[in-house]
């Protein structure tokens, strides 16, 4: 993250994380969170709040974790790095999103506690082959899935 494009996000996750598998059996997970801001109207000294909505994605084996320890309504931390992508729908549209590629993913522990459990690391020889494909097809409206590695 040393090109200046960092963010962090602390919020709420607003759907289960989804788990798919590029054609070269890479995993990546997406999922929303919606992180609310609150403040005080200096004219009316009401209590005023705002909601905003990102779109997450993790890679690899923080994918795989995130899928199998994060559910909508946790609150977490997201750091990583914002990019914007872009694809057309089937009747030639043009559509763009920005999304957070998560660097690291966490429980915020302010209102909760968690209990970690690590992981042992695996090689690419190891375990059952990552199954292809996955989920349905998305509205023209949502972003395709991931059909190539982030790097």
């Amino acid at each position: 993250m040393s090109n200046g494009n960092s963010v962090t996000l602390v919020g709420n996750i607003t759907r289960d994380p989804e788990l798919r598998f590029t054609p070269s059996g890479q995993a990546n997970a997406t999922f929303g969170v919606a992180v609310n801001r609150r403040w005080q109207n200096r004219q009316t000294n009401e209590w005023e709040e705002a909601t905003s909505f990102f779109n997450v994605i993790c890679w690899r084996e923080m994918a795989e974790n995130a899928s199998q320890s994060l559910a909508k309504g946790s609150r977490v931390i997201v750091t990583g790095r914002l990019e914007q992508r872009s694809w057309q729908t089937q009747e030639g549209d043009k559509r763009s999103v920005v999304e957070v590629v998560a660097d690291e993913i966490g429980p915020s522990l302010r209102w909760a506690t968690a209990a970690i459990e690590r992981n042992e690391r695996r090689t690419p020889d190891d375990g059952a082959p990552a199954p292809v494909g996955g989920g349905t097809r998305p509205s023209d409206s949502e972003p395709p899935p991931y059909d190539e590695e982030p790097f």
